[in-house]
């Protein structure tokens, strides 16, 4: 239900790890800002630049992510990959995201709830 302040937060929360693990793996090549959140929407990962420029930077910052500035088309760019750090990271996060993502298809998968069990949740 849109305009429900606790999907919206529940949505929120579950939105955050999943950009920066979307942000994470396109990053396995080089891009600079404007293809990378091109190429997050082409996949359905929108995302605002208010929300990725801050991101990567708090990720460069951590040593995830090294960064270059070049001209390119006659203006100055920056370009993001991941470094080695950065590579290890996203692989282990993608052992644990595979992980969780088994075991939540599992859960989502099972039979449908009593009768007597709510189909909707309180909060709807």
């Amino acid at each position: 239900m849109d305009g429900d302040p606790f999907f919206e937060s529940l949505k929120l929360e579950l939105r955050r790890g999943s950009l920066t693990l979307g942000v994470l793996a396109r990053l396995r090549e080089e891009r600079y800002g404007y293809t990378l959140r091109q190429a997050l929407a082409d996949d359905g990962l929108e995302m605002e630049e208010s929300t990725l420029y801050p991101l990567l930077r708090r990720l460069e910052a951590k040593g995830v992510l090294v960064s270059e500035w070049r001209e390119e088309d006659r203006r100055k760019k920056r370009f993001y990959r991941l470094s080695p750090q950065g590579e290890a990271l996203l692989d282990r996060l993608l052992d644990e995201w595979r992980a969780i993502s088994r075991s939540l298809d599992k859960i989502i998968s099972l039979d449908p709830p009593p009768e007597h069990l709510p189909r909707t949740p309180p909060w709807t």
